[in-house]
């Protein structure tokens, strides 16, 4: 009797050529799927580079954007000078006239020879500063009596050096957008608004003021064009704003004994820079009545 060898299947074995046969075969399949890996490999592997070479396109693109300057603006009509100027003829407060400044224009200053006899005072501001405000609490209702009685001219300049004060909301270069919309649209009204927004000025490190309270100041200033409230929350002059701020900080400033302005409240009178007390406003009517005076015996 011959005996049969048993696998542990309990199987009988192929022969031993079967055997050889079985082991190419597998060996050949081995060597197929080992070929399909190092395909999907290599695949993969060119997928993961487009998608990195995607991303540092991205981030190129996003550098670039981030560094490409806004494009310049046109600025708000009655501010060519990148200040509005406010005169009485000693009854009535009213802005002086002039076209939108054209994007990448220069700003056309003030002719000043031609205000005789006048305290000219210019002012830069920030609505969110808190000396702007303590300067203006110390000293608005002497300049605005000075300027109605016609014996001062007042030009104020709102730029925006604190929009990181704010809390991501950029208040400095929103109220100064409001403040050009304003100018742009019902500019007679400018000096009640301007003394409005120090009046209910916000805290630094808050959010300050949302567009529809602006646009409530606005209103309650006197100004009653409809077109405000849009101007304010499109941001129109936003662009103009950011022109007109880098301006002043780089300077020059015309009319004036300075070279730029480095912080605000800037205030000049008859060009010269005020450097007593913001918060004394007998100090600041004897500063402003020695420079009419020496301006006066001048011939200015």
């Amino acid at each position: 009797m011959v005996n049969t060898r048993m696998s542990t299947s309990g199987q009988s074995r192929p022969p031993k050529k079967d055997r050889r046969e079985e082991a190419r075969e597998h060996a050949r399949l081995m060597r197929a799927e080992q070929v399909k890996r190092d395909k999907r490999r290599r695949l993969f592997l060119r997928g993961g580079i487009g998608i990195g070479l995607l991303a540092v396109v991205a981030i190129v693109a996003l550098v670039i954007v981030n560094n490409v300057t806004a494009p310049a603006a046109q600025g708000p009509a009655n501010m060519a000078s990148d200040g509005i100027l406010l005169g009485s003829d000693g009854t009535t407060v009213s802005a002086a006239t002039s076209p939108p400044l054209a994007a990448d224009a220069d700003p056309v200053a003030t002719d000043q020879t031609a205000l005789t006899d006048t305290a000219n005072i210019v002012m830069y501001v920030d609505y969110l500063c808190p000396s702007c405000g303590a300067f203006e609490t110390t000293n608005s209702e002497q300049i605005t009596s000075w300027v109605t009685a016609g014996n001062a001219t007042v030009e104020i300049h709102p730029i925006s050096i604190l929009d990181r004060l704010s809390s991501g909301t950029n208040y400095s270069t929103r109220a100064a957008n409001a403040a050009a919309c304003v100018a742009e649209y019902d500019p007679n009204n400018f000096l009640a608004f301007n003394s409005a927004m120090f009046a209910d000025q916000p805290a630094e490190n808050s959010t300050g003021l949302p567009d529809a309270e602006l646009t409530a100041l606005a209103q309650g200033a006197g100004v009653a064009s409809t077109d405000v409230a849009s101007c304010i929350t499109d941001q129109t002059f936003a662009g103009w704003v950011e022109a007109a701020t880098r301006r002043a900080l780089d300077g020059p400033i015309p009319n004036s004994d300075i070279e730029q302005v480095k912080g605000t409240p800037t205030v000049l009178v008859n060009g010269v820079s005020y450097p007593d007390s913001i918060t004394d406003a007998a100090a600041f009517e004897a500063f402003v009545t020695a420079q009419t005076t020496a301006a006066a015996g001048s011939g200015k």
